[in-house]
């Protein structure tokens, strides 16, 4: 067996490959700020002993809105934790996203949420892919990563659900609520609806298709309560039977309700155009509407993990996250449809 070694954790990372200059015409999108990293608006270097990271998914808890990392290091690849977390109390986006704490160790940086083995070929990584909230309990989607393989391929050996009950400082995997490896809901991208918490899944890698299931937002952690959208009726609790919503290739998505365009949103990277893009749609279930690129990778090499504000979408601008592989950080960006709805 060969142990993973945990200081050489960024070029063991699956960055982006980096075809040509997408052709499909750019929405415009703006680089607000860097968020993480030397140089950063946070200066999570030296807060927090967090140099290079990625992902930033978001979810509200409370008046908070969370921001969830993956992969993390400190100065010289040192100090490797497979996820860490921070925290805002910003009102709006317009100036960039100011953590106002992370959640820490005993020495004040950025902690662990989800351990992980670190042990290449059977757990090399656990990457939380989504998170929500119900109000009073935390939720994280979680990957466990069995290997890295070539660009925007990887194995997983299961995905699964894990919660915390004390605003992120301590966080439990629960074994109620598991998907294979090989499923279509080794990540997910959360949305609430109604009486049911919505799961967009895509396998393990950045080429699959995008799956539905749902769930009520108390039953998050039984397995045996998700129903898989068929392409007709929700009335199936076998993963298997879900219907391919959104064709491939799709990478890390997200997926969030814009009231000013009273559109779903969903943006994802599609790895052959090299770009991040942009679908809206009606109804979570579809249609979903052609691909609109956002940014490309002309402009912003091995970009990847674009995911929407779960606020401050009731405006034209859609603010997002953006990782990009070179510098390994986190960026936030804005973008608008300027009427292409």
């Amino acid at each position: 067996m060969l142990i993973f070694n945990v200081t050489t954790v960024q070029s063991l990372l699956p960055g982006p490959a980096v075809p040509g200059p997408d052709k499909g015409g750019l929405l415009s999108a703006t680089v607000i700020a860097q968020l993480t990293g030397p140089g950063s608006l946070n200066r999570t270097d030296t807060k927090w002993n967090l140099y290079g990271t990625d992902l930033g998914h978001m979810f509200v808890h409370g008046n908070r809105t969370y921001i969830v990392f993956g992969d993390s290091y400190g100065p010289d690849k040192r100090h490797p934790r497979s996820n860490v977390m921070a925290w805002t109390d910003d009102h709006e986006p317009s100036g960039g996203l100011h953590f106002h704490g992370m959640i820490v160790d005993e020495l004040g940086r950025a902690k662990e949420l989800l351990p992980a083995k670190k042990l290449w070929g059977v757990e090399t990584t656990v990457i939380p892919t989504a998170g929500i909230s119900d109000g009073q309990r935390m939720y994280l989607h979680y990957m466990s990563v069995r290997r890295w393989g070539k660009p925007g391929h990887w194995k997983a050996s299961h995905a699964g659900m894990a919660y915390s009950d004390d605003t992120g400082q301590t966080w439990t995997k629960h074994p109620g609520a598991q998907w294979s490896g090989n499923s279509s809901f080794v990540q997910a991208a959360f949305v609430r609806h109604g009486d049911h918490v919505y799961m967009f899944g895509i396998p393990a890698g950045r080429f699959g298709t995008v799956k539905l299931a749902r769930v009520p937002p108390s039953s998050l952690l039984d397995g045996t309560a998700y129903r898989y959208w068929t392409g007709s009726s929700w009335e199936s609790h076998r993963h298997t039977d879900a219907t391919v919503v959104v064709p491939g290739p799709v990478g890390e998505m997200s997926v969030q309700w814009g009231s000013y365009y009273g559109k779903w949103l969903m943006m994802y990277l599609n790895e052959h155009r090299a770009a991040i893009v942009l679908r809206t749609a009606n109804s979570l279930t579809g249609p979903w509407d052609e691909e609109k690129a956002v940014v490309g990778a002309a402009t912003h090499p091995q970009l990847y993990a674009p995911y929407i504000t779960p606020r401050w979408n009731d405006g034209p601008e859609i603010y997002f996250t953006l990782s990009l592989f070179g510098p390994y950080n986190v960026y936030l960006l804005r973008t608008a449809l300027h009427g292409r709805v």
